[in-house]
């Protein structure tokens, strides 16, 4: 009921209310009218749907169809300054991020994992510095990004786009804030929320989230302190922009377009209604959010993508695993040079495996050289972790290889832990062929955890689309035949694998020697341990540096 100007009432009839309610509840009344923000104009369009009576102003009606054409977004050309090749899938990515900064909306780029939503933003970055070169008024651009992916972006900066000039504004030890002279910054979530007063007070050009369902829950210091970041346009991207309910997607919206959802509770954003919508909500989100949400899944592209993509993963050791390493590899650099120079390398060939085996073990985790530091963190683990989570959220299964049956039974306390169902296999399992028939087979069994000795040959997983390699055994051959346990004949699908490289340690040494010394390489973790025939002292020099 409704009071009236001569103070009778009115009866609104439900069904009316009904229609009426969400844009009641979006909007803001003014002078007899409905005022709504720009960044509503997709949801106006799918609530007015219903309503061709609703008048709307040229600006608003001007929206509306370009939105309508939105599924004719063009293919963007690559930038001169990029390098390497964009896929077609990729332009159109660029496309639709230039679709958004058009109109000013932020958006979601929620591309399936290891499709190359990195790549994609790198070409934006550098279409923009190319602009800020040539005299347009822009400020850097700020990208934001869990701890264990700084060097990655870094890494893939330096590749795909080597005139960026990229500010690494991480960690107690950050020296500079003189963003002006910078195209783009590097900052974590934890620096973020740290310094979020001093970052709230530049003017960004783009606002940039990796991993974004890291501000899922609104009310966390994350999520706060991203909605404080000024920035002409924003950008997120996640491979699982909701996890559990659609509270998350309130959240991700409220940092894109802030406003465009309303309250919450407007669209029974919070509380149990976030967890089974109902029908009619999922269908107003979809239609309205469909032009700031991008998605292609691997079967979609797989065309367009090579057999097989293989990458390094650099992982940055915290503070506690460093200083471990560090003092592990000073010890045996002291230990092992004074015993050659006066015993020769030719009899210290124990001690040199033994400080190689010892060193790589530090750069996986603690708990391989000490049982009671088993629960403790480590970058590899970190990040590991973080990437199985999107791997599943996703519906993909994966394998984890590793030499270490220690650290696979860290893994294992992990993933219990989170109760997440896995299968294991190492030389003591005995019902090899019932663990391999599980994982291709149950839709709930994503993960398998396998040990080289006992799975780098002889097993069929083509239910794998994910292969992870949790420590280098440098021999390319027998790495190739860990990852062909998932690409072999039978496999419909892109397969993806992943290497994952502790920074600044032993392993990424002998990278560097590989490139060169690819025998000496692949005999250091040979079965027959014939590494010492081509060592020099300047190689070891250089592996324990």
């Amino acid at each position: 009921m409704v009071r009236l100007d001569d103070s009778s009432y009115g009866v609104l009839p439900e069904e009316w209310l009904r229609r009426i309610e969400l844009l009641a509840g979006l909007g803001a009344p003014e002078g007899g009218h409905i005022r709504f923000r720009r960044s509503q104009a997709g949801l106006l369009d799918a609530l007015l749907a219903s309503q061709p009576e609703a008048c709307c102003d040229e600006t608003f009606t001007r929206v509306r169809e370009e939105l309508r054409l939105f599924e004719g977004v063009e293919p963007a050309p690559q930038p001169a300054g990029f390098v390497g090749h964009l896929r077609d899938y990729q332009r159109e990515g660029l496309g639709w991020m230039e679709f958004l900064r058009r109109f000013s909306f932020g958006g979601c780029l929620a591309d399936d994992m290891g499709v190359g939503k990195t790549a994609q933003v790198l070409a934006l970055l550098e279409t923009r510095r190319v602009l800020r070169a040539a005299g347009e008024p822009l400020g850097p651009s700020l990208v934001v990004v869990p701890r264990s992916l700084v060097f990655n972006w870094k890494e893939e900066a330096a590749r795909f786009t080597p005139q960026l000039r990229v500010l690494d504004y991480t960690g107690l030890g950050r020296k500079s804030n003189n963003f002006a002279v910078h195209d783009v910054i590097i900052t974590t979530y934890g620096t973020l929320r740290r310094e979020a007063l001093s970052l709230k007070g530049v003017e960004f050009d783009y606002v940039v989230l990796d991993e974004a369902q890291a501000i899922k829950n609104p009310g966390t210091e994350s999520a706060k302190a991203a909605r404080l970041l000024r920035g002409g346009r924003r950008l997120a991207l996640s491979g699982t922009p909701v996890e559990n309910h659609l509270g998350e997607l309130w959240s991700l919206f409220e940092f894109l377009n802030p406003g465009m959802l309303g309250a919450a509770s407007v669209f029974k954003l919070a509380g149990v209604a976030a967890r089974n919508p109902d029908n009619e909500t999922r269908r107003l989100l979809a239609q309205a959010l469909r032009p700031f949400i991008l998605r292609r899944t691997k079967n979609q592209v797989a065309r367009e993508l090579p057999p097989k993509t293989e990458q390094t993963v650099h992982c940055a050791m915290d503070s506690a695993q460093r200083q471990l390493y560090d003092e592990l590899r000073q010890h045996y650099r002291e230990a092992l040079l004074k015993r050659i120079e006066t015993e020769g390398l030719a009899k210290s060939k124990i001690q040199v495996l033994e400080a190689l085996l010892r060193l790589r073990q530090a750069a996986c985790h603690p708990g391989l050289l000490d049982p009671k530091r088993r629960g403790e963190p480590s970058a590899k683990l970190v990040t590991l972790l973080e990437q199985l989570r999107e791997v599943i959220d996703e519906g993909h299964k994966a394998l984890v290889f590793s030499q270490f049956t220690t650290l696979l039974g860290i893994v294992r306390d992990r993933l219990d832990g989170a109760r997440i169902v896995y299968e294991y296999l190492d030389g003591a399992t005995r019902d090899r062929q019932a663990r391999v028939e599980r994982f291709q087979n149950d839709p709930d069994c994503r993960l398998f955890l396998i040990s080289l000795k006992a799975g780098g040959l002889g097993l069929n997983l083509t239910a794998a689309e994910y292969v992870f390699l949790l420590d280098p055994w440098w021999n390319p051959a027998v790495e190739a035949q860990a990852v062909d346990r998932a690409h072999r004949i039978g496999q419909t699908r892109q397969v993806f694998a992943y290497r994952l490289i502790a920074r600044d340690t032993v392993e990424e040494k002998v990278l560097e020697l590989q490139k060169t010394k690819r025998d000496l390489a692949a005999a250091i973790i040979s079965q027959d341990n014939s590494l010492i025939r081509n060592l020099h002292r300047e190689d070891l020099e250089l592996l324990l540096s």
